[in-house]
C-alpha cells in the first residue's frame, strides 16, 4: 500500500484484529462516533488514514516512537547503507523468529 493511499474498509480491518469501535478508534485518536462515520463511508483525512495503517496493518506502537528514532535510521540509511541494509534483514528474521 501507498503512502495516504484510501483505505478501502476500516470496519474490516478493525474486524479481523477482534476490536471494537472504542478500542480500534482510539488507538489512533479518534473518537468512537467519528471512527463510525469512516466506517459508513466518509472520507477519511490523510493524516487518519496514515495512523490506521501504522497502529493497525503496521503494528506500530506509536507510544514506543520517539523523534530521535527517525533521525538515527536516516542517519543510517544514508551513512552506511549496507549496514542498515544487513540490520533490516536480521530485524526481521528475528521478529519472523519470534512470531513462530
Amino acid at each position: 500500500m501507498k503512502l495516504f493511499d484510501k483505505i478501502a474498509n476500516p470496519r474490516e480491518i478493525r474486524r479481523k484484529l477482534g476490536l471494537n469501535q472504542q478500542e480500534f478508534w482510539t488507538q489512533i485518536g479518534v473518537t468512537q462516533s467519528g471512527g463510525s462515520r469512516y466506517e459508513s463511508g466518509r472520507d477519511m483525512p490523510k493524516p487518519v488514514r496514515e495512523l490506521l495503517r501504522l497502529v493497525h496493518m503496521e503494528q506500530v506502537d506509536l507510544t514506543k516512537v520517539k523523534r530521535e528514532d527517525f533521525e538515527i535510521v536516516e542517519f543510517l540509511k544514508q551513512s552506511h547503507p549496507d549496514l542498515y541494509k544487513n540490520f533490516k534483514k536480521e530485524a526481521r528474521a528475528a521478529l519472523k523468529e519470534a512470531a513462530h
